[in-house]
């Protein structure tokens, strides 16, 4: 890949990056009622199943649902309610008190965490048809296709999870800053509308 097709690659991907959207949401969810820790493992599944959306359009996925809208709109509505799921859930567990739950489940805060950030990434199929538009524009048909691959999936993460990464520590140091039982409950509500607001973003999306 050249040089001037990589600054361009990062330049723009950045700023489609930052734009919120259902994976940004999903973190912020995570983080406000959960914490940091929660949203971080959110963002390390938002990163693999990155890693399979590029692997994916790359493959000709994109251009699969592209043609087939009954495929599309299979995968999207599972996403849409995978997400509003997790929110009402979240919700849920807010009203009963349960938003801090004890320590022994951790553990399985931050597995339920990865798995709703991979999901919410591969679920999207709007995002795996954006990857063949999109990266078909800063790649070089005359150069090694693999190489390029590696380069775009690499640089792809960083860019993602730095991105991720800021939104989460804002959402988390906000969570910190209010210690009380009723405050967690709230962010508990706050965090289940930002999913199901994904949700809803990823319904009204076509």
């Amino acid at each position: 890949m050249k040089l001037e097709l990589w600054l361009a690659f990062v330049a723009t991907y950045t700023v489609i990056s930052i734009v919120p959207g259902p994976s940004v949401l999903m973190v912020t969810g995570q983080a406000l009622a959960h914490g940091t820790r929660a949203a971080f493992l959110c963002i390390l599944g938002e990163l693999l199943g990155g890693v399979v959306l590029v692997g994916l359009s790359l493959f000709g996925v994109g251009a699969i649902l592209a043609a087939s809208s009954e495929l599309f709109q299979i995968v999207k509505w599972a996403g849409v309610f995978y997400m509003a799921y997790l929110g009402i859930g979240q919700i849920v567990q807010a009203h009963q008190g349960h938003v801090d739950l004890p320590q022994k489940s951790t553990r399985q805060i931050g597995a339920s965490s990865a798995k709703a950030g991979f999901f919410t990434a591969v679920l999207n199929p709007k995002a795996i048809i954006f990857y063949v538009a999109f990266l078909s524009q800063f790649l070089d048909p005359a150069a090694n296709i693999y190489s390029q691959f590696a380069i775009v999936v690499a640089t792809s993460t960083v860019i993602v999870g730095v991105v991720l990464g800021g939104y989460a520590l804002l959402a988390a140091q906000a969570r910190k800053t209010f210690q009380s039982a009723k405050a967690r409950r709230r962010f508990g509500y706050t965090g289940g509308g930002f999913l199901i607001g994904g949700s809803l973003f990823m319904a009204t999306t076509r």
